[in-house]
C-alpha cells in the first residue's frame, strides 16, 4: 500500500526534500521486518536503516550525516513516511535522532566523534534518559543526582592519582530504547536544589558498572522501553554533556528539534488510516451498494481528509520555520517552540481522531487484533503523551500568545 505524496507539491518542500519521499516511500515496502517481537524488531530496523544510510538524516554530515545540519523538513519526510507503513520503523528512526541530538547540539569533539558516526551507521543504539516516575513533564523535580568526585582506578595503587569522576544514584523510566541501546544521555541533578536549573547531561554507556537496564515496561502498542537504576554508576568526568547545570536547556533544545518530526509521525498513520478506511469502505458491500456510496460515509471520509490536511499545513509550517528562519534569535527560537508546539498538539489530537473514525467504519473488523486500524489505533495512543503531552503544547502555545499579543498591544498604545 503505497504512501500519498501528493502533499511534497506544496512550497514547504524542494527538490532534494521530494526526491528523498520518493526514494524512501519506494525502500520501505521491500523490507521484511517480523514485528512479533519489538525489541528485536527495532534492533533490525536500525540496522536496516543504517544500512540503507536513512539514519545518515540524524546527524550532521561532519560526522557521517546526509546533510550540513539537521534539516526538520526531512525528519519529517522520513517520519511520516516510515509511520505510515510501520510506527516501529518511526519509533526506531526517531530515537537515533532524540538519543544523538543533544550530542549534536552540545558534544565535545571527542564526543561526537566517538557517537554520531554510529549512530548513522546504526552500529550503535541511541537513548534519551530525561522521565522519571515522579518528574515527567516536571523535569526539575527529577531526584536522579549526579556527584562529582576523584576516584583511584582499580589498578592504581597510588593515591596521588585520583581520576576526575562523576557517580549517578537514582532511576530513570520510560525510557525508550531501555535495554537494547548502546548509549544513554541521562539528565541528572548536580545542584539538588536548583530545579532545572540545577540539571546536567552525560553520556552513559550500556555496559557501565552500576547501569541496570532490565526492568522492562509492557505496553499497549509494543515497543522497547526500560527503566533505569543507577547505582554507584561511575562514569568519568568527560562523559558530561554540554555546561554543567545546562542540561534542561539541552534537553528543551533536543525535544524542540524532534517535536515537529512527531507530529508527521502522527500525520503518517492518520493517512495510512484513511487510505484503509476507504479501500474498506469501496469493497465493502452494504444494502446493495458499497459502504463507500453512503453519504453518511463520504461525509466522515471528507471529515477525516480535512483533519489530516490541517495539521499537514501545520507539521511543514513548524518544519520549514525551524529550517529557513532558524532559532538563534530569541524571537525566531519563541515562534519555532509555539509553532512546533501547535503542530504536535493538532496532529497528534486529530490522528486520534481520523484512527477512530477509520476503526469505527471499520465495524466489528476495526477491532479485530491483527486489522491495520486496530494497531493504529494502539500506536497513535502514546504520541498525545510523549515528548510533550497535548496538555503541555497548550501551555507552550498560551504563553507564547500572550506574550506576543501583549507586546503587540503594548506597541500599539
Amino acid at each position: 500500500m503505497a504512501v500519498p505524496l501528493d502533499h511534497l507539491a506544496l512550497p514547504f518542500f524542494n527538490a532534494e526534500h521530494r526526491r528523498l519521499a520518493n526514494a524512501l516511500a519506494a525502500w520501505v515496502p521491500l523490507q521484511q521486518v517480523d514485528e512479533r517481537d519489538d525489541r528485536q524488531a527495532c534492533q533490525q530496523w536500525v540496522r536496516l536503516l543504517g544500512e540503507a544510510g536513512w539514519l545518515r538524516y540524524c546527524v550532521p554530515a561532519e560526522f557521517g550525516g546526509a546533510l550540513a545540519q539537521l534539516d526538520s523538513r526531512a525528519l519529517a519526510i522520513l517520519r511520516e513516511t516510515l509511520a505510515f507503513h510501520s510506527p516501529l520503523a518511526d519509533f526506531a528512526f526517531a530515537m537515533q535522532g532524540l538519543g544523538s541530538g543533544a550530542i549534536t547540539l552540545a558534544g565535545t569533539p571527542a564526543q561526537q566523534a566517538a557517537y554520531l558516526p554510529a549512530v548513522a551507521r546504526g552500529d550503535k543504539i541511541a537513548a534519551f534518559a530525561l522521565s522519571e516516575a515522579d518528574a515527567g513533564s516536571d523535569a526539575g523535580a527529577m531526584k536522579t543526582v549526579a556527584t562529582y568526585q576523584d576516584l583511584k582506578p582499580a589498578d592504581d595503587h597510588n593515591s596521588s592519582n585520583p581520576v576526575p569522576a562523576v557517580t549517578l544514584n537514582g532511576s530513570k523510566t520510560w525510557i525508550s530504547n531501555g535495554g537494547i541501546a548502546d548509549y544513554y544521555c541521562v539528565f541528572a541533578k548536580t545542584d539538588p536544589q536548583a530545579g532545572t536549573r540545577g540539571i546536567t547531561a552525560f553520556i552513559v554507556d550500556a555496559t557501565t558498572p552500576g547501569l541496570d537496564a532490565s526492568e522492562h515496561i509492557e505496553v499497549m502498542a509494543p515497543h522497547p522501553l526500560a527503566t533505569l537504576q543507577f547505582d554507584r554508576c561511575h562514569i568519568p568526568a568527560s562523559a558530561q554533556l554540554g555546561e554543567l547545570n545546562g542540561g534542561f536547556k539541552l534537553a528543551m533544545r533536543t525535544l524542540d528539534i524532534f517535536r515537529a518530526s512527531v507530529a508527521a509521525a502522527a500525520l503518517g498513520m492518520a493517512r495510512r488510516a484513511l487510505v484503509e478506511a476507504v479501500a474498506y469502505a469501496q469493497a465493502r458491500p452494504m444494502f446493495g451498494q458499497r459502504l463507500a456510496d453512503f453519504q453518511l460515509t463520504q461525509a466522515k471520509l471528507g471529515e477525516m481528509a480535512a483533519l489530516i490536511d490541517a495539521a499537514a499545513l501545520l507539521t511543514y509550517r513548524a518544519a520549514w520555520l525551524r529550517d529557513s528562519v532558524g532559532t538563534a534569535t530569541p524571537v525566531a527560537a519563541q515562534a519555532y517552540t509555539a509553532a512546533a508546539a501547535m503542530a504536535k498538539m493538532t496532529a497528534t489530537e486529530n490522528a486520534q481522531r481520523v484512527i477512530d473514525m477509520a476503526l469505527q467504519m471499520h465495524g466489528g473488523m476495526g477491532v479485530k487484533v491483527g486489522t491495520k486500524v486496530e494497531s493504529l489505533y494502539r500506536d497513535i495512543r502514546s504520541l498525545r503523551i510523549y515528548e510533550g503531552a497535548t496538555e503541555v503544547q497548550q501551555l507552550i502555545i498560551g504563553k507564547s500568545v500572550l506574550k506576543t499579543l501583549s507586546a503587540a498591544t503594548h506597541h500599539r498604545a
